[in-house]
């Protein structure tokens, strides 16, 4: 599952990052007003015109919760991928009806049920606010470009969105400063669930078979968006096909890719390689171990724990692979031939001057600043519900222009939302989640750091997190309901553990964002915008930015790749699934496959691969074919994508789709939708 990116490959990974010359063919995450039709003219012979374009933008879905989606009928309906749903599914179990682990099929609008905290929403417009941001802090420094940068922001984002019940205005950063784009979507924020296969129809092959090809997984879902109690209307759709892929045809995926970092300078590279990945690996892993043994103490905690689980589990396995990456030096070097060429071609120019050494010089700070910055933010549903209602509180005292970034008029109604929707909330979950946070502090920054001392005092993690966990009410959305509206006076008064704790922290975690915006983030965004300037300079202006969770297309084709003297078929079948399983652990057969197995086509296309340039957020994207129809649906990268954070290699970065033709026969034969099967009209 792609939640976040994939890669491997090292060696023989000779990814060109975007700073570097002339792009590889089908490398490239595009912005919708910075589509490269001549370019994809002339590798295929064909590229959409403007028309293909706007239908595209207007079927194509973000889900806040992290994932990418589209309407696939004229009800609204949604097509995801499971791994992005099960969240949901998971907050809907109970210990009586499991629907993670056994599916879940709406088979009439009252069963839909809708998913807490949940968003879906569709770009109408975007419009370049560069100079007017820019404006805004020019001939300031520190904490002060910071600041008029963020006012400004905010001023655009609530002239932009007056509606904010359904819409929605989000001012993007592009190529690290060069660009400010303003993307207004259209939101829904009711979601419900629709159709799902069962957990282990998805998750077949398990870790093994992450980031991996050949796959054989039903990684797809339904969702509905509602609005005023009804389905949406969504005349403007893609179309349902459900037909199994054709070997070197033109694919295009279009979706939310959550972030990449390409545009990254040498220094920034080091800071990842020797200090934020190391720790990120060593402190996941330990956590991974913890709630396996949690887990294993029964059943319920098993249940409770799983999604949780399959998260930690898919993003260590990324963040091993960027490390291993990051320490081939076949691979390091076309990331340092690319800064090279940058800078060579740079030289001499004064309105660029030497960006890379502002870069540097910020991120020597970052280092400094680094650990307590990370370990200052304790983890946990319940502490994240405090520490999001103090900060309201307290920001919204202020006037919009002056309030900190997530909290302005713009982002208060998807944050209201999070806090206030009703979820299940599972103590042992929460209180593992925290102690762990707090050991991994104690253990980083020292016993007798000031900010050990301030999160800790005298008590052990552990005990802080039970203490804290157990005492809090902040489970129930009734009583964080009325902490919300009672806002700063209501959060004062509040005598809640996990209340207090979070204005306790408050202040120590607002004086380290403000060094870090005076001495990092200021720097960066000055630097940001000259070494855009040079890259515009060296290469023209047809590139494409790093990923930032906004809307975007690549192309590519259905190809599979050559690896070790031997050819990686680009699709795999249903029948695949019983020849592959063994009856343990990741690789028991779904127990609708095996009642099925008589009825199923077993030569359907079951997953497919492409040679997109995809990462993490773009789970549960279309595959898109010339027509406009939706032939598949993205959910992971294969084993060699994984250093795709850092760059792209077209002869071993692959995408990897469920096919529409898979989930027609799930829908028609394995878990029986009729009325879903009607609406797609396809049959």
């Amino acid at each position: 599952m792609v939640r976040i990116p994939p890669a491997l490959g090292f060696a023989s990974l000779v990814a060109l990052a975007a700073t570097a010359t002339p792009l590889r063919a089908d490398e490239g995450m595009w912005t919708f007003d910075n589509f490269p039709t001549a370019k994809v003219r002339a590798a295929y012979g064909w590229a959409p015109d403007k028309a293909w374009l706007d239908r595209v933008q207007a079927a194509s879905v973000r889900l806040t919760g992290g994932c990418s989606a589209s309407f696939v009928s004229g009800q609204g309906l949604i097509l995801t991928n499971q791994h992005c749903v099960a969240s949901c599914l998971a907050d809907l179990s109970t210990a009586d009806n499991d629907v993670l682990e056994k599916g879940f099929i709406g088979d009439r609008r009252e069963a839909e049920r809708k998913c807490p905290g949940q968003q879906a929403e569709v770009v109408t417009s975007i419009v370049d606010v560069t100079g007017e941001v820019k404006a805004a802090f020019a001939g300031l420094s520190g904490e002060g470009l910071t600041k008029a940068r963020d006012a400004r922001i905010a001023e655009l984002e609530k002239a932009g969105c007056t509606d904010t019940a359904t819409t929605r205005c989000q001012v993007v950063t592009l190529f690290g400063g060069g660009q400010y784009k303003l993307y207004t979507y259209r939101k829904y924020s009711d979601v419900r669930m629709v159709w799902a296969p069962e957990a282990r129809a998805s998750t077949f092959g398990g870790d093994p078979d992450n980031f991996n090809f050949p796959r054989y997984a039903m990684d797809a879902g339904f969702l509905r968006a509602y609005e005023n109690g009804k389905p949406v209307a969504t005349p403007r759709h893609l179309k349902w096909d459900p037909r199994a892929p054709k070997e070197g045809e033109i694919a295009f995926v279009v979706g939310n890719p959550g972030s990449t970092s390409r545009l990254w300078t040498d220094s920034q590279i080091a800071f990842e390689r020797e200090v934020a990945l190391p720790i990120t690996v060593a402190t996941t892993s330990e956590l991974r171990g913890r709630l396996i043994r949690a887990m294993d103490e029964s059943p319920e905690k098993t249940r409770e724990g799983i999604d949780t689980l399959n998260g930690i589990e898919n993003s260590l396995k990324v963040y091993i692979g960027r490390t291993r990456a990051l320490n081939d030096p076949a691979f390091t070097k076309t990331l340092a031939d690319a800064q090279a060429d940058l800078k060579a071609r740079s030289a001499g120019n004064a309105a660029i001057g030497d960006p890379w050494s502002d870069v540097a010089r910020a991120v020597d700070f970052n280092r400094t600043i680094y650990l307590a910055r990370r370990f200052t933010q304790p983890s946990g549903d319940l502490y994240g519900y405090a520490a999001s209602l103090v900060l309201a509180a307290i920001e919204r005292e202020k006037p919009n222009g002056e309030r900190l970034p997530g909290y302005t008029d713009s982002s208060l109604p998807l944050l209201e939302k999070r806090i206030l929707d009703e979820r299940p909330i599972y103590p042992w979950l929460d209180e593992l989640l925290m102690g762990w946070s707090l050991s991994k502090s104690r253990e980083y920054l020292g016993v007798d750091d000031p900010d050990s001392q301030l999160l800790l005092g005298k008590e052990s993690p552990e005990a802080l997190a039970e203490r804290l966990v157990g005492g809090t009410r902040l489970a129930d959305p009734a009583v964080r309901k009325q902490l919300w509206e009672g806002g700063l006076a209501a959060i004062r008064a509040s005598r809640d553990p996990m209340i207090q704790y979070a204005l306790k922290l408050e202040p120590r975690q607002r004086a380290l964002k403000q060094a870090f915006d005076a001495r990092y983030a200021a720097p960066l965004a000055l630097a940001g915008a000259r070494l855009a300037d040079a890259r515009f300079a060296a290469y023209g202006d047809s590139l494409y930015p790093d990923a930032t969770f906004t809307l975007r297309i690549s192309y590519g084709k259905v190809q599979g790749w050559e690896e070790r003297g031997r050819q990686v078929p680009f699709q795999t079948t249903l029948g695949g699934t019983f020849e592959r399983a063994t009856g343990a652990e990741p690789f028991d057969l779904p127990s609708a496959f095996a009642a099925n197995e008589a009825r199923i086509d077993k030569t359907v296309t079951y997953d497919f691969v492409t040679t997109n340039d995809i990462i993490g957020g773009n789970s549960g994207s279309p595959v898109i074919d010339r027509n406009g129809a939706v032939i598949g649906a993205a959910f992971d990268g294969n084993i060699h994508s994984l250093g795709g954070n850092y760059g792209y290699d077209g002869t071993l970065n692959r995408t990897v789709a469920v096919s529409t033709a898979a989930v027609q026969e799930a829908l028609e034969t394995i878990y029986p939708a009729p009325a879903l099967v009607k609406e797609l009209g396809a049959k």
